[in-house]
């Protein structure tokens, strides 16, 4: 599952398609706020490069039919088992995504649009600490970020390498991997608040 529809969510989706592996890619609420979330600083060449860049992975989307749904909101995020959303199992899918159209459930789910401050509550109700190990807790419940909780928007280029790497992390771990790990703390949050 990937939250944000715009260049980092469908670099993800273009990555994870690649190595073989099908993603739905949603809407943020975030994105219909009017509210800004970080400082964007680019120059000419840089703007004609993200312009170019996201002509390209719409393009990839449409010609290896990705599921990109641009109309459908991802209204809450919540680990399985939080009792407001769904407390029973449903087999080795560890996240919920409720959207109006109903629950959507994966795996892993990358975040590419998420207003600082909000991320950091969702990660204080599961019990996530923000420090070094942050980036391998997160990776352990199968939360994956691109381009989310940095002040400035990351360049082009980084977000390309960022939605790589994050691609890497998902074929390398698979299912099956989250299945050994103990549950985390339900936990739910309010995309966008």
């Amino acid at each position: 599952m990937v939250i944000g529809s715009g260049l980092s969510g469908l670099a993800v989706a273009s990555e994870l398609s690649r190595r073989g592996i099908d993603s739905i890619v949603v809407e943020s609420l975030e994105c219909f706020d009017s509210g800004a979330m970080r400082t964007v600083m680019t120059d000419s060449v840089s703007l004609s490069e993200r312009t170019e860049l996201m002509r390209l992975l719409r393009g990839y989307a449409a010609a290896h039919q990705l599921d990109v749904r641009q109309s459908t909101v991802a209204e809450h995020l919540s680990i399985i088992g939080h009792p407001k959303l769904i407390t029973a199992s449903v087999g080795p899918k560890k996240w919920a995504v409720q959207t109006a159209d109903g629950v959507l459930l994966a795996d892993h789910v990358v975040l590419t649009k998420y207003p600082q401050n909000e991320l950091r509550k969702f990660l204080r109700s599961m019990g996530i600490a923000i420090g070094r190990d942050f980036k391998a807790a997160l990776r352990a419940i199968g939360l994956h970020l691109v381009g989310v909780g940095e002040l400035l928007t990351p360049t082009t280029r980084e977000i390309v390498r960022q939605a790589k790497l994050v691609s890497d992390i998902i074929q390398s771990q698979g299912p099956a991997a989250l299945n050994r790990l103990a549950p985390p703390r339900a936990a739910i949050s309010p995309l966008g608040a």
